[in-house]
């Protein structure tokens, strides 16, 4: 398998195992892989609202982050955003745990900087089975999401064997 097909058949893993019931998401992703120019003409607006005008690499990593955010199975959060907004924007996801892990997360986490805020509920998450994760889009934000506890290893040798970052918090 060629290195391309290796990254195409990764991203399609991704976007399968963040979205299982969203195939839209997966076309989405192998869209912006597969036709890079097609894409960023198909999806100028949402680009330019991240200040791309064009084919870039890493297209398609952007490409998920957008699919599962419009899908609500993504948070993108600022890196020096406020406790209370990461709460409600985690508790906005559609893939979050059915059970409520906001009662774990102490008062003084809720003081904490963002990076470590995110590693407090990513503990908390995996208490309860689930987990917390950053897709890396080298920005200042933090793209996070959110699935069984048991699948982050399996999210950040994929998002590797593509090209790519993601690891989870709390471990």
């Amino acid at each position: 398998m060629s290195g391309t097909d290796e990254a195409r058949t990764s991203l399609a893993a991704v976007a399968a195992l963040l979205a299982p019931a969203h195939e839209a998401v997966t076309a989405r992703v192998l869209h912006a892989h597969d036709d890079p120019a097609g894409y960023a003409r198909d999806h100028a607006d949402a680009l330019a609202d991240r200040g791309i005008e064009g084919p870039v690499p890493g297209l398609a990593w952007i490409a998920l982050v957008d699919a599962l955010a419009d899908h609500r199975l993504l948070a993108e959060l600022d890196w020096k955003e406020d406790s209370e907004e990461i709460r409600c924007q985690l508790r906005g996801l559609a893939s979050r745990p059915s059970v409520d892990p906001w009662v774990l997360v102490g008062a003084n986490d809720m003081l904490l900087p963002t990076h470590e805020f995110l590693e407090a509920c990513g503990r908390c998450f995996r208490d309860v089975g689930a987990a917390l994760a950053v897709l890396d889009i080298e920005s200042d934000c933090y793209p996070v999401v959110c699935l069984r506890a048991a699948r982050v290893e399996e999210l950040t040798a994929l998002a590797a064997r593509a090209g790519f970052r993601a690891h989870g918090f709390g471990a």
